[in-house]
C-alpha cells in the first residue's frame, strides 16, 4: 500500500500554501534476502528424500543418471536408490572381511559405487524396490547401519579361528529384513526383467562418466585414489587445476550435461532454510553438523547462532588452489554430502550461482528441494564431480587422455 501525507506551510498570517499530496514511501519495499533468476535450467526429476539415511551418494548419482536419461530422450525414470544401497553394503561386507576389518565399513559411499553396481549387477525402478519395508514412510537406517556394523565387527573378532561359509547369507538376511527381499526378477510395465536386463534396456554407456577433482598433493592431469573413508573401493578420479575444474562445470551445463557434485556443506555459509551456500569474505566459525539429521537436532538458537543473516548478497572470499587444498589437508573439507548441479542462476546483482538439487525432500526451504551455491562455495568445498566426458572442454580432455 502506498501512503500519502499532506504538507501545509504558513507563509503569512492567514495565508496557507498547500503543497500535497506528496508521495511518502514511493518505492515498493524490496523483498529481503537473495533473489534468483534461472538462466540455464537442465531437465531433472523431482527431488527425493533420503531422510534418516546416509545415502546422499546414491540419491545424487541416481538423480544424475535420471537426468541423463532425460537428455538422451529416453523419458522420465524413477530409479531405485535402495537397490544400489543393498548391493553396495553387501560388497562392502565382502571387502571388509577380506581386509580383516582394516578398511572402512559404513553407510557412506561415492559416485563410482553407483556406476559399479549398475555395470555389474544392474538397476531396478523405484516401484519395484523402494527399500521401505519397516513400516516407516521415509528411510530410517540408523538401526540397520548399527546392526550391520555390529555383525561385521563380531564376524572379524569371532573365536572360531576361521570364518564360516554362510556369513554372507547372514548379511543378505539383514539387508532383506530392513530393505526388502532382493528382486532377482520383476515385471515392469508388462515386461519381465532382471536387474541386468533392465539396465541394458536403459542403454546408458557408463564408460562415458568420469570423476574430477582438484588437489595439489597429486600431479595434475593424472588419476589418483582419493584419500577419503567413503572411498572403500579405492577408486580413482582425474585431477585438474581449480580453474579447469570450474570450467568443466560451466562447460558441462552449457552443453546440456548436468553434474554430480560431492562437497562439504558443514560451512556456516550453507543455509538449507534460505536455500543458499556462500563463502562470505568475512570468515566465521564453521558448523560441525553435516547431514540433515544432525542439522535438525540443533535448537533454533543454535541454528541462528551458526547461520548468517542472508539478508542480502555479500562480497565473497576469493578461493585459490592453496586455500581449498589447505581445507582438505586440515579435514575442514570432508566427503560430506552428494548433490546434483542442474543449472545456473543469477542473483539480483547479476552474480552467478549453481542451481543444486538436494535429497532432503521438497520442504524446509522455498525452492522445492533445490538451493543455490555460489561459485566461490563450489570452488572451495568441492570434493569431486561426476561428469560426462563430452561435458569436458576438448583441450582439458586432451590433457587427461580422454
Amino acid at each position: 500500500m502506498k501512503l500519502f501525507t499532506l504538507k501545509f506551510y504558513l507563509l503569512t498570517p492567514g495565508i496557507i500554501l498547500f503543497l500535497g499530496p506528496l508521495l511518502f514511501g514511493q518505492e515498493e519495499e524490496k523483498k529481503e534476502g537473495y533473489q534468483f533468476t534461472l538462466v540455464n535450467e537442465l531437465p531433472s526429476t523431482p527431488a527425493k528424500n533420503q531422510y534418516k539415511s546416509s545415502t546422499c551418494w546414491s540419491f545424487s548419482s541416481i538423480s544424475f543418471l535420471e537426468s541423463e536419461l532425460l537428455r538422451l530422450g529416453k523419458g522420465e525414470y524413477d530409479l531405485s536408490e535402495m537397490f544400489i544401497v543393498y548391493n553396495t553394503y553387501y560388497d562392502k561386507a565382502i571387502r571388509y572381511a577380506r581386509w580383516q576389518g582394516n578398511i572402512n565399513f559404513a553407510a557412506g559411499g561415492a559416485f563410482h559405487d553407483v556406476l559399479d553396481v549398475i555395470a555389474n549387477v544392474g538397476i531396478v525402478p523405484e516401484e519395484v524396490y523402494s527399500g521401505k519395508v519397516i513400516g516407516e514412510k521415509d528411510h530410517m537406517h540408523n538401526e540397520m547401519d548399527g546392526v550391520l556394523t555390529g555383525f561385521m565387527e563380531a564376524l572379524i573378532k569371532n573365536g572360531n579361528g576361521k570364518l564360516t561359509p554362510v556369513w554372507p547369507l547372514a548379511v543378505k538376511g539383514i539387508l532383506n529384513a530392513y530393505l526388502g527381499e532382493y528382486p532377482e526378477k520383476f515385471n515392469y510395465k508388462g515386461k519381465d526383467y532382471s536387474p541386468k536386463s533392465f539396465a541394458g534396456e536403459l542403454g546408458l554407456d557408463l564408460s562415458n562418466y568420469v570423476e574430477i577433482g582438484s588437489y595439489t598433493h597429486h600431479p595434475f592431469y593424472e588419476q589418483f585414489i582419493i584419500e577419503l573413508p567413503d572411498n572403500w573401493m579405492m577408486d580413482k578420479i582425474y585431477n585438474v587445476p581449480l580453474d579447469e575444474m570450474m570450467a568443466i562445470i560451466d562447460y558441462s551445463l552449457e552443453k546440456g550435461f548436468t553434474v554430480g557434485w560431492g562437497a562439504d556443506i558443514s560451512e556456516k555459509g550453507f543455509s538449507w532454510t534460505n536455500g543458499v551456500a556462500i563463502v562470505p569474505a568475512v570468515d566465521q566459525e564453521d558448523i560441525t553438523g553435516t547431514e540433515r539429521e544432525k542439522w535438525e537436532k540443533l535448537t533454533q538458537k543454535e541454528r541462528e547462532k551458526m547461520m548468517y543473516s542472508f539478508s542480502e548478497p555479500v562480497p565473497e572470499r576469493i578461493i585459490t588452489q592453496e586455500i581449498r587444498q589447505k581445507a582438505f589437508d586440515n579435514y575442514q573439507t570432508t566427503d560430506d554430502h552428494g548433490m546434483h548441479i542442474t543449472g545456473i542462476a543469477k542473483d539480483q546483482d547479476g552474480v552467478e550461482y549453481y542451481y543444486v538439487k538436494n535429497s532432503w525432500g521438497i520442504t524446509g526451504n522455498e525452492y522445492k528441494g533445490f538451493f543455490y551455491a555460489s561459485k566461490p562455495f563450489v570452488a572451495y568445498k568441492t570434493i569431486d564431480l561426476l561428469v560426462h566426458k563430452d561435458g569436458i572442454p576438448k583441450e582439458i580432455r586432451k590433457k587427461l587422455g580422454l
